[in-house]
């Protein structure tokens, strides 16, 4: 199957450097403030990226900084401090801030741009892909895979979770797709349906679950839902459900959206690209219980 060359969605990206001259960037949705640094109170027994805890309208969060995360050691001192700002963004349900040395500018971006990167070890392993903007390369930040390691939250075994000898019958003779770039989300998904007695098929992003999609069909197999991020390297989540609703294999599959961006604007997002639900990462019972609601109504087309 040929690449689509059709543009992907475009967002809006802030570019921001850490201790050093790589550019990253990150989703200008996810982040609700930037502030300057200011010294805060630490955390006994904290991760050692976490620098300490701020405070938005009262509200505490962690400070993580980014450049020890992704191997970049040695220690700042207050005049370096004193010059760097905090990204505060709102992630899988919850406040965080991040260090970065200078926050440059916000450009906007097709998510088609997005190559993946160039390896998945070392920093690269905390890196979801790679963009060119005025002949630099800027690393986009795999900020599920950062705050999972660094700040994880709350654990969600499925502990809630109970099904029908009836319910898991029916689910295990149905089909789900999970698409992805990042593979501890792929996990967790796969590790939920796995309580529900389903194994999906996977996908990196959009373009691979296009051709997923096809050769399946050609197969003569039928995926009753599919389960995609929205942020993905090559083809996004929203490019991906309106290049399916119109192809008419694949136009009545019930899509479920599932990322890590704010509720209320994944909802809109999702409604105007076709989508039929959007829910925010991640809470095993939810999206078990939005599985299970998505293919009733599949069933019932």
């Amino acid at each position: 199957m040929q690449r689509n060359n059709q543009k992907g969605s475009q967002q809006r990206v802030l570019l921001f450097s850490l201790f050093g001259r790589q550019v990253f960037g990150i989703n200008v949705l996810k982040i609700k403030e930037i502030v300057p640094y200011r010294a805060m109170n630490t955390l006994p027994r904290a991760h050692p990226a976490i620098i300490g805890i701020a405070r938005l309208r009262g509200k505490p969060f962690p400070v993580i900084d980014i450049s020890a995360t992704l191997g970049f050691t040695g220690s700042k001192d207050a005049s370096e401090l004193a010059d760097c700002s905090i990204i505060i963004s709102e992630f899988n349900r919850s406040l965080q801030g991040f260090l970065v040395k200078k926050v440059d500018k916000i450009i906007p971006l097709d998510w088609d741009a997005i190559q993946p990167p160039p390896s998945l070890s070392g920093r690269f392993s905390y890196i979801t892909g790679v963009i060119n903007v005025e002949d630099t390369i800027v690393e986009v930040i795999d900020v599920e895979r950062v705050l999972n390691e660094v700040a994880p939250p709350p654990d969600s075994t499925g502990k809630g979770l109970s099904l029908s000898a009836e319910q898991l019958e029916q689910l295990r003779r149905k089909l789900i797709l999970v698409v992805d770039d990042s593979g501890l989300a792929r996990k967790q998904i796969s590790q939920t349906l796995a309580m529900m007695d389903i194994e999906p098929v996977m996908a990196n992003d959009g373009k691979e679950a296009l051709e997923l999609l096809h050769a399946l069909h050609e197969e003569g197999r039928t995926v009753d839902l599919i389960i995609s991020d929205i942020e993905m390297p090559e083809m996004d989540g929203y490019t991906l459900t309106r290049e399916l609703r119109k192809d008419e294999d694949f136009s009545s599959v019930y899509i479920l959206l599932h990322t890590s961006l704010a509720g209320v604007v994944s909802q809109e997002y999702a409604a105007a690209s076709g989508a039929d639900a959007a829910l925010t990462k991640f809470v095993t019972e939810e999206l078990a219980a939005a599985v299970l609601e998505g293919l009733g109504q599949h069933q019932n087309h």
